[in-house]
């Protein structure tokens, strides 16, 4: 399962790689987004004084994004927006969150406007 190798290779302070951002988006740790589990991030707050925003990606989201890739090859925004509305609605960052954590792992890279699978992962 994804979910274990999540658990097992992203920690906290890991910085999630985002194809365009101006500011770090860093890993917190384990919590709870929509009854489940969650790998928790913090949004860089451009406010001063303020304090980073946090959202958050459950394990079956993880799960579905990656049976996605690993199914088509590709991971792609229009098809997060179809398939995985709630993790959407809390913020479209989640899909280049989604993605950098497959990129970290391995199993993706990002090409205009999708993460596509770096098939020989799939394959050991």
């Amino acid at each position: 399962m994804i979910s274990d190798q999540i658990k097992n290779k992203i920690s906290p302070g890991m910085v999630i790689p985002k194809p365009v951002a101006r500011a770090d988006f860093i890993v917190k740790g384990w919590g709870k987004r929509r009854g489940e589990p969650a790998l928790i991030y913090q949004i860089p707050n451009h406010n001063p004084f303020g304090r980073p925003y946090e959202k958050g990606i459950t394990i079956s989201e993880f799960e579905m994004a990656y049976q996605q890739l690993d199914a088509t090859g590709f991971f792609t925004r229009k098809w997060f927006q179809a398939n995985m509305t709630a993790c959407d609605k809390e913020g479209s960052c989640n899909f280049t969150t989604i993605g950098g954590i497959f990129k970290l792992l391995g199993y993706a890279r990002y090409t205009q406007g999708a993460y596509k699978s770096s098939r020989e992962v799939f394959h050991e």
